[in-house]
């Protein structure tokens, strides 16, 4: 079984239209949307929910008025400033501010009274769904909720539960943008990274840092420039560099107005148009499938 995560260094790069068409033309695979914070895999692919759960994660404390008795403790031993204390007819009420509080279970422990709940909190949820090309695991994480390395590797799991169990062939993962635990945890173990990149400096230096990130992990890098004449020069000096390093060029992906079309229309570019970026995804995935069925891209970082 081969799993391809697509990444960038950054954000707005076209990736997840590039997901959303390898889905059209791959055959026997799953889907997985591992950019859990901002997921919009599902905006061009319309799934079909069969599976819901909430997605559960750390613990928070939640002082329980009727028991405290106002001794102040939480406050003094909390080091992140996440007890509040106000006063409600002359006596001391204290509360735990759930955006401050880092689940460190202090106030918990040290409570004389035994006042404080320390429940596991509700992140996000995830999701099997259906779409017109075959099973989706997504998710979605809360508004400043955190653990969405742990969130990303329940879609990855459930997403090889999958594949083994329909006999599908490979993982097609929409990796989230940056360096950070998300990306760390969508590409660890990984068959392939394609990194998609465009040419301006920061399109460039992003890439450089998530290309190097997939090199300690020791993954073969496979790279795709996105609108790449917009700049041809900097196109150049990307592709380039990315030799250097050992890496395999697979494609190069013309800006078109065709692109934010099908975006608005909710359909994947290869079904929605058969111009020149149409053209040159359907030879970037030949040239993607060639490297990873080959196993033949370098392990360099």
């Amino acid at each position: 079984m081969k799993e391809l995560v697509v990444v960038s260094g950054k954000g707005g790069t076209g990736k997840t239209c590039l997901v959303a068409s390898f889905a059209v033309l791959a055959a026997k695979k799953v889907l997985a949307d591992c950019d859990v914070d901002a997921a919009d895999l599902h905006l061009v692919l319309t799934p079909e929910v069969k599976r819901r759960e909430e997605f559960r994660s750390g613990r928070e404390a939640v002082i329980r008025q009727d028991d405290c008795t106002g001794c102040g403790a939480c406050l003094t031993d909390c080091r992140f400033e996440a007890v509040v204390r106000t006063e409600n007819d002359g006596e001391a009420v204290f509360a735990v501010d759930p955006v401050a509080c880092e689940g460190c279970g202090v106030c918990v422990r040290f409570c004389p009274a035994e006042a404080i709940d320390f429940p596991e909190c509700v992140c996000g949820e995830w999701f099997i769904s259906d779409t017109p090309h075959g099973p989706m695991v997504h998710a979605r994480l809360g508004i400043g909720a955190e653990n969405s390395g742990k969130l990303v590797t329940l879609v990855r799991r459930h997403a090889r539960e999958i594949a083994e169990a329909e006999g599908l062939d490979l993982i097609l993962v929409d990796g989230p943008p940056g360096i950070g635990c998300p990306t760390i945890a969508s590409i660890t173990g990984a068959t392939h990274v394609l990194v998609v990149t465009e040419p301006t400096l920061s399109g460039r230096h992003d890439s450089e840092r998530v290309i190097s990130l997939a090199g300690h992990f020791n993954i073969p890098v496979l790279v795709c420039v996105n609108k790449w004449d917009i700049n041809e020069a900097l196109t150049l000096e990307i592709e380039a560099q990315a030799r250097a390093g050992g890496h395999r060029l697979v494609g190069r992906v013309p800006y078109d107005a065709a692109v934010p079309r099908s975006i608005v229309d909710g359909v994947p570019l290869v079904e929605h148009d058969s111009g020149p970026a149409a053209q040159a995804v359907h030879a970037l995935w030949e040239n993607v499938m060639t490297a990873v069925e080959a196993g033949d891209a370098v392990r360099k970082g």
